[in-house]
């Protein structure tokens, strides 16, 4: 991710946030018309968050695969146009404008989708680019399109717990005989995935057909109950039952006592390794083809990662072990050359970590509203890593992430002597915060700065994308109104990333647009 002698932005923003008439946000004309006003903004890049199938909690961060898309995301609109849904099929329940009701999206979409399958496996069953995509991505649609099927059979339930020990445990004669009598549904959510790929190529051609590149995301581990667990069990810390022996998460700090058990099954990197890194090196090039850019969450777990008992109730007994990170990359980078990722290094950071992503050439993150804090004395900290004024160019800048408040949320939760410190350090009044926190950012040297689309509208807490460790409705949920990215907004962000010298242009081609501006010619 290097764009020389350039500074650039963009926007943050999940599909599933767009607004859309079927309740969730989708690859639709919706998704086009943003990608327009992105440009009319001079942004360079747009991230979102990770593509694949949510389950449980309806976590992009916990998908049910690694590979596949989430089938949600799909359009009913461009598959009518193709002629695989009449007029009649568009007809929906009423949906919240605002946030995403997952329960009746899925009760409604779903069963929409697979009619939408069926009809294009009636008209294109021996299509060559459909073909061409079964065989390409064999290695993890045939598992995955076969664990969608068993999935629905036990309702949604864990395979490794609930479902019958045969099936969960990959009997050879016992999955050969499902994937016989269960073939038609198999194909139906193969074709799913590919009308997924489809429109996904589709509008990412179009994204960078405007200049904008794509930022996409993977977190480091998988669900315990996913089709990658599934399917590739030796992969993965177990006893000689199946069962994991391990699970991840981070040990206690101030903020958690009893640390925070994540629960997903841990790496056996020893098998990694043995297979030269295979079933990695294949996320990371699946997800390239989707995504211009890449961002790893909880990168520093390829340094070392924190293992916890699976028996245990909390985080407190676990231990730090060494992960191959350095070999890891070595391979990938030899195989794929330079690599265009951006390590998410938030938290508690060592030596090693900072080595790893240093010397891939890694761009780390800043996240501003981190940077108003305090020392050991009680005094506001000048020298905070996270304060605009102290970035460094190789870091992509934000005001926040999706597991932050928004910038108006976090700031109305401030004591008044921290909003103070937050008004004099921005120059800034209450009214004003959200936007000198943006120009802040915009202004810094770091070489990349992104903005959730929440603060470019100034929206308050009601508009959080992710509160971590819960579960409730309110998590993902959050959906933009069509008429919200209006012009005033788009206006003011695109003069402040021109005058922030973030337009995508060298300082020789800023300086020819603001000569023309200043002529009345742009």
């Amino acid at each position: 991710m290097n764009i020389s002698g350039k500074r650039s932005n963009g926007v943050l923003m999940h599909i599933t946030s767009l607004p859309s008439e079927f309740g969730i946000g989708d690859l639709g004309w919706d998704a086009y018309r943003f990608a327009d006003k992105l440009k009319e903004c001079g942004a360079n890049y747009w991230q979102i968050l990770p593509l694949g199938p949510t389950g449980y909690g309806n976590s992009p961060y916990s998908a049910r695969s690694a590979f596949a898309g989430n089938e949600l995301l799909i359009s009913p609109v461009l598959l009518a146009e193709k002629g695989y849904l009449e007029a009649k099929d568009l007809t929906h329940p009423e949906f919240p404008e605002t946030k995403v009701d997952f329960e009746n999206v899925i009760k409604w979409k779903l069963p929409t989708l697979k009619k939408a399958a069926k009809a294009f496996l009636k008209k294109n069953k021996k299509n060559k680019d459909f073909a061409s995509f079964l065989s390409k991505e064999a290695y993890w649609l045939n598992d995955y399109s076969l664990f969608m099927v068993l999935y629905e059979k036990y309702n949604d339930a864990r395979w490794h717990t609930i479902w019958d020990r045969k099936e969960g445990f990959r009997d050879p004669s016992t999955i050969e005989s499902v994937k016989e009598e269960k073939k038609d549904e198999i194909e139906i959510w193969q074709a799913l995935q590919y009308l997924f790929d489809d429109q996904f190529r589709a509008l990412k051609r179009y994204v960078n057909q405007l200049g904008i590149k794509l930022i996409g995301d993977i977190p480091i581990f998988v669900g315990a109950d996913s089709a990658d667990s599934w399917a590739n069990l030796e992969l993965l810390k177990h006893d000689d039952e199946g069962h994991y022996t391990d699970v991840s998460g981070v040990p206690p700090d101030n903020f958690s006592p009893t640390g925070q058990l994540w629960g997903n099954p841990v790496y056996d990197w020893k098998k990694h390794e043995e297979n030269d890194f295979s079933w990695w090196k294949d996320r990371i090039k699946r997800q390239l083809e989707l995504v211009d850019v890449l961002r790893i969450d909880h990168f520093r777990g390829f340094d070392a990662y924190y293992e916890i008992p699976a028996k245990d109730k909390t985080a407190e007994k676990g231990k730090w072990k060494k992960s191959p990170g350095k070999r890891f990359f070595e391979s990938l980078k030899k195989e794929m050359g330079p690599l265009s990722i951006i390590a998410e290094d938030l938290g508690f950071m060592t030596e090693g970590v900072i080595k790893l992503r240093d010397s891939n050439n890694f761009p780390g993150m800043k996240i501003a509203q981190f940077g108003f804090g305090r020392d050991k004395a009680g005094f506001f900290n000048t020298f905070d890593d996270f304060l605009p004024m102290n970035y460094t160019r190789p870091f992509v800048a934000y005001t926040g992430t999706h597991d932050n408040d928004t910038t108006k949320g976090w700031y109305d939760d401030l004591s008044a002597d921290d909003k103070h410190i937050v008004r004099e350090y921005l120059s800034s009044d209450d009214r004003e915060i959200v936007w000198s926190l943006i120009k802040a950012v915009m202004m810094s040297n770091a070489d990349y700065a992104i903005f959730p689309m929440q603060d470019i509208l100034e929206l308050g807490k009601e508009a959080r994308m992710n509160f971590p460790s819960t579960c409730n409705d309110k998590n993902w949920s959050w959906r933009m109104k069509r008429d919200a990215f209006d012009s005033y907004r788009i206006h003011r962000y695109s003069f402040l990333a021109r005058i922030a010298g973030r337009n995508g242009l060298t300082a020789e081609e800023s300086e020819k647009e603001h000569m023309n501006l200043v002529r009345g010619k742009a």
